[in-house]
């Protein structure tokens, strides 16, 4: 591809980082701001310029979807056969190929869950933890790996840092002791071990050595923030002394420093290398403006040693609604007001795969679901087992290949009708059943089933039906990429999970002190990293923000619960927003009622408030507002903003008027709207359901658009 087609379509910001190809390259890059679109131009210029070939670079991500979508995209632009993996999926590769010449003998079985080999380990030693307790021993294991603390020094070790135990520090170093013991005698190989044992062989062979570093001339590493200790480790023997890195990421989503991630490499990348090219990527093409807003004062009010660099986003896309703040007696209260909102969503329009509930830890889930299935509303949980490691997929894939074989030579039924045959054997149902287990199962074969009706829908490149074999060879594809097709429902997911996901809206639920920030999080730096999880899931939404809190836990409970302190300066009556109001100055001017500073623009004026000042309004009432709206627009064939402009909507429901005068002081509420619609407004504010008031004929158009 010509090397300057590949820039087209690039901003200012992307376009210096694609042309910064040789040396050091860092890139800090927003939530939002196109990292992935700028990291991939900037490899297929490369290749595209001639500076390396494709099979020399190696762009090295965290997750199997991440790595994915970098190669395709490379496909794309013309460079299919660059490397883009994992750190594991590269480790184990590399380890696989020379284990014969530097190791012999049989291969160690890799294991990717430690919890059996742990609790054989813990029973050896006389300790036994219950199941949530060996998870959290698992952790603290592979903690103590990342960070290359050894079992002899990992009691001195939590001693110096102060780091809290999930049990006696002396126990955990036994059990650990006996677990390293027990991977030696079996043979067994945990994923923190491959990459040191990758990094160790490089270092020590140098044959190998001179052989990687052969293969492997220009890196690439995406979320640089989330490096741990181990994975520089083999970073750096990849690199040897060679300085042809770029590193992409974002201080302000450091939020795995609790399993050894570390931001230093990151913020410390222009120290180690004094002649590196730092650019800033903080043009943010994802989020409206008022999420935008929302993110930037969160971040904003972020202290230590992440604060210094954090970017302060700069929103590309147009006005959307204000974020919603919801205040609920309850927690089942708050699950059922949540379905609700959602259920209003999926009526106007929204997909229900573009709505995501984010909740800060798993055991707040149940609710969600018990409401969700409730209203109706089609939902799946993320961060289940790996959807092509499923049983029932397994299962499924068989049976389609078998049906690909069968159908050669005979005429092809309809793809859709064959699928939802065959998975019908399998348990695919028209309704979703009961249970959260068999419900998994159904979500699964349903996915399959919606990947062959999205194949069908469209014609093959050459022109024919699609069949069986292009839907076994699609799934072919994604087993090898672990691209999953998705189930069409809201997502439910953990904000950690929630990680380089985005959705259309985002409900962030749950928002209280000891929830975000976390009960466990004493120390400063702890709070910190909860203020960056909340940014995380606040980044996460392109148009719709609820944040929602309730006061008690279940009905009837003491309502002693508070908003979290990251709401602060956001939801109405917090105490930052409270004092600007006491503090509201008076004057000739337009003055903003939460801040009372001056107001510039004809959207402030008319809401009575500046842009980024929090709303406080009756979400109930705007709806009414909207819905009448809506019904009078197309009872008089004129465009809704000839009735009222969204922003003269929103003033009316954020001041509530309950006179003509009142109303009439609202701006874009002129004489002829007064004496048109002004009975059916203030009707609608007393409570009036939108079927009940109606505003007259319509008059010139545009005098009405002239007088809003």
């Amino acid at each position: 591809m010509d090397p300057d087609r590949v820039l087209e379509g690039l901003d200012p910001e992307q376009t210096e980082a694609a042309r910064a190809l040789r040396g050091p390259v860092c890139i800090l890059a927003g939530a939002g701001t196109g990292k992935t679109r700028a990291i991939t131009h900037r490899i297929a210029h490369a290749v595209s310029s001639g500076v390396v070939s494709e099979q020399q670079v190696l762009a090295v991500t965290f997750t199997a979807r991440a790595a994915g979508e970098m190669r395709g995209r490379l496909r794309g632009l013309g460079a299919p056969r660059v490397q883009a993996r994992t750190f594991h999926a590269a480790a184990l590769r590399q380890l696989s190929f020379f284990w014969p010449q530097v190791i012999g003998g049989e291969k160690p079985t890799l294991i990717e869950s430690k919890l059996q080999a742990v609790a054989r380990a813990a029973n050896s030693v006389g300790v036994q933890p219950d199941r949530t307790g060996l998870r959290d021993l698992a952790s603290e294991i592979e903690w103590a790996k990342v960070t290359q603390v050894r079992p002899t020094d990992y009691e001195k070790t939590v001693a110096k840092t102060s780091r809290q135990a999930p049990m006696p520090p002396g126990e955990i170093a036994r059990v650990f002791e006996a677990y390293e013991a027990l991977c030696r005698e079996r043979n067994l190989l945990d994923f923190e071990s491959m990459l040191e044992l990758t990094a160790g062989m490089i270092n020590e062979y140098p044959a190998i050595a001179q052989r990687v570093r052969d293969q492997y001339r220009y890196f690439v590493v995406d979320e640089f923030q989330d490096v741990n200790p181990l994975q520089k480790l083999l970073l750096d023997a990849w690199l040897g002394d060679r300085d042809d890195l770029c590193v992409v990421g974002d201080p302000s989503q450091t939020i795995y420093s609790f399993a050894g991630a570390t931001p230093g490499y990151l913020t410390g990348f222009a120290a180690r290398y004094p002649h590196a090219t730092v650019v800033r990527l903080v043009r943010d093409y994802r989020s409206t403006p008022q999420v935008v807003r929302v993110a930037n004062h969160v971040i904003a009010q972020a202290r230590g040693t992440t604060s210094a660099g954090h970017l302060t986003l700069q929103a590309q896309r147009p006005d959307g609604p204000d974020p919603m703040y919801q205040e609920y007696e309850d927690e089942p209260a708050e699950a059922t007001g949540v379905a609700r909102k959602i259920g209003v969503l999926l009526e106007n329009g929204t997909p229900a795969g573009e709505i995501a509930i984010l909740v800060r830890t798993n055991s707040q889930s149940a609710a969600y679901e018990q409401a969700l299935a409730d209203e109706g509303v089609p939902f799946t949980v993320r961060g289940t087992k790996r959807f092509f490691e499923r049983p029932e997929i397994k299962q499924a894939v068989h049976t389609l290949r078998g049906a690909r074989h069968e159908a050669a030579g005979e005429a092809p039924e309809p793809l859709v009708h064959t699928v939802r045959q065959l998975l019908g054997r399998l348990g695919l149902t028209e309704q979703a059943p009961e249970g959260r287990q068999a419900r998994e199962r159904w979500e699964s074969l349903a996915a399959l089933a919606q990947l062959a009706e999205d194949m069908a829908a469209k014609p093959a490149p050459d022109g024919r039906a699609v069949t069986m074999a292009d839907l076994v060879d699609e799934l072919e594809v994604r087993m090898a990429t672990e691209h999953a097709p998705g189930f069409e429902g809201v997502t439910l997911a953990s904000l950690h999970s929630a990680k380089g996901l985005e959705w259309d809206a985002v409900f962030l639920v749950g928002l209280t002190e000891g929830m975000m920030p976390i009960i466990y999080a004493e120390t400063d730096e702890q709070v910190e990293e909860e203020r960056r999880l909340f940014y995380v899931g606040v980044t996460r939404a392109r148009e719709h923000l609820a944040m929602s809190w309730s006061l008690a836990r279940s009905p009837g409970g003491r309502k002693s619960r508070k908003p979290s302190r990251f709401l602060d300066g956001l939801r109405p009556a917090s105490p930052s927003t409270a004092s600007r109001r006491a503090e509201r100055r008076k004057g000739g001017v337009a003055r903003c009622r939460v801040c009372g500073n001056a107001l510039g623009e004809t959207a402030e004026r008319k809401l009575g408030r500046c842009l980024d000042c929090p709303s406080s309004y009756d979400e109930a009432l705007l709806e009414r507002l909207r819905d009448w709206r809506r019904a009078n627009a197309q009872e008089q064939k004129v465009p809704a903003y000839v009735v009222f402009t969204d922003a003269t909507l929103q003033a009316i429901a954020e001041q509530e008027p309950s006179s003509v005068s009142q109303l009439s002081a609202v701006s874009g509420v002129g004489a002829v709207k007064l004496d048109r619609y002004g009975e059916a407004v203030l009707a609608l504010v007393s409570g009036a359901e939108p079927a009940d008031v109606m505003g007259g004929p319509a008059g010139d158009n545009g005098e009405e658009a002239a007088d809003d």
